[in-house]
């Protein structure tokens, strides 16, 4: 049942505007002003986007019991898409021309006849939407934890979660801030007062002294700062290889980590293409060092992370900020309705320490130690593979 069973996968956002204070009547009530099928859209091609109980497809029962688990609310988007493939559009099409044609093939369909063809198309596309055949029904689990102003949106295509927030916005009248690395940096610097310090950065050159680094997937935009996702992932490889698997972070707690089962590399120059690799630590194998010498970047890496002795093993997108694959370890004494509380607890947990490294990385990138860390990292690249690890520095 959404985030509250198996592995989780979501992208983060930053509630704004909000000014509940405690989930209720209120809230249940909105869910069902706005459950799917409530609201008629303007075309019957245009997404229908809608919530759900959060139980199965088709639930639409919402009540205080089901939903809301202590400060958190938990429910499900639907979004019904219906549209006509434009493969088979292009087929009809073609087959309406043939037969326009039928009497005379070796001649070419006049302006009039490719005119009746596509109205005749749309026609045949407007029916068939119309009876349902190419309808698809996709459900996302959401939870809103408002004790930390947090809305976790269950998938990673970006299309949907922009659907999925723009209807929470409609429905709650708040505000949805996508929690990217670089809106992540963006926070760190207002809290930590280093916003010059941020806006004065550029992309490190890991393996050329002088000058900022190239990258494809980055349009190089004032305030932009995603790549720092790219550059943590690097920062945490090295660090782990060479330093210590253990991490202090801002709280004064400890993160353990090390890269488990993907790791993705992409060129920042577009020249080598991307690289994807399977293992129980990828990082060691050989052309993983091969390809992070050569110059790729991490684009997205499978981790596991222990804090405060629960274990988290979860596949992290660089830029985006999106977990996928996450596996939630709770008590086993937890029953009932403490599971489910524990469930949520440990999923805030997840978020936390991963927020709370990235938060590490920044304080460190904004720093002073940030060059003598470049050139380290440079060592390590040029060095033999595996590193050595010795003291923090």
């Amino acid at each position: 049942m959404g985030f509250l069973s198996g592995s989780v996968t979501f992208e983060c956002f930053r509630v704004r505007g909000s000014d509940c204070r405690q989930f209720g009547a209120k809230q249940i009530q909105a869910l069902q002003r706005f459950a799917i099928g409530q609201i008629e859209t303007s075309s019957p091609e245009q997404a229908d986007v809608g919530f759900l109980g959060g139980e199965h497809l088709f639930d639409r029962g919402f009540d205080l019991e089901k939903n809301v688990i202590g400060d958190a609310l938990h429910c499900a988007v639907r979004i019904d898409t219906n549209q006509v493939p434009a493969a088979v559009r292009k087929a009809w099409l073609q087959i309406e021309l043939a037969a326009a044609t039928a009497e005379s093939p070796a001649s070419r369909p006049t302006k009039a006849q490719r005119q009746q063809a596509k109205e005749a198309v749309e026609a045949r596309c407007a029916e068939e939407i119309r009876q349902g055949k190419y309808r698809r029904m996709q459900q996302f689990p959401l939870l809103w934890d408002l004790r930390n102003e947090l809305l976790f949106f269950g998938g990673t295509s970006s299309a949907a979660a922009e659907l999925g927030c723009d209807l929470c916005s409609r429905a709650f009248g708040i505000e949805l801030e996508r929690m990217t690395a670089g809106h992540r940096a963006v926070a760190w610097a207002a809290e930590a007062k280093q916003r010059k310090a941020l806006d004065e950065i550029r992309p490190a050159s890991f393996h050329q002294p002088g000058g900022a680094a190239e990258i494809a997937w980055w349009n190089g935009e004032a305030g932009n700062f995603d790549f720092l996702g790219n550059e943590f992932l690097l920062w945490l490889w090295w660090r782990w290889e060479t330093v210590s698997e253990t991490i202090k972070l801002p709280d004064g707690s400890e993160v353990t980590g090390m890269f488990a089962r993907t790791l993705s590399l992409q060129c920042p120059r577009d020249e080598s293409g991307k690289e994807t690799i399977t293992a129980e630590n990828p990082a060691r194998l050989p052309e993983a060092i091969q390809a992070v010498r050569s110059g790729k970047l991490p684009r997205k890496a499978g981790l596991i992370l222990v804090r405060y002795g629960e274990q988290y093993d979860l596949v992290l997108q660089a830029e985006t900020f999106v977990v996928s694959s996450a596996k939630i370890q709770t008590e086993d004494k937890s029953e009932g309705r403490g599971a489910l509380e524990d469930r949520i607890e440990s999923l805030r947990g997840l978020h936390e320490t991963i927020d709370l490294l990235f938060r590490a990385f920044c304080a460190r990138r904004v720093g002073n130690v940030w060059q003598g860390e470049v050139e380290k990292i440079r060592h390590w690249l040029r060095g033999p593979a595996g590193g050595s690890r010795g003291k923090s520095p």
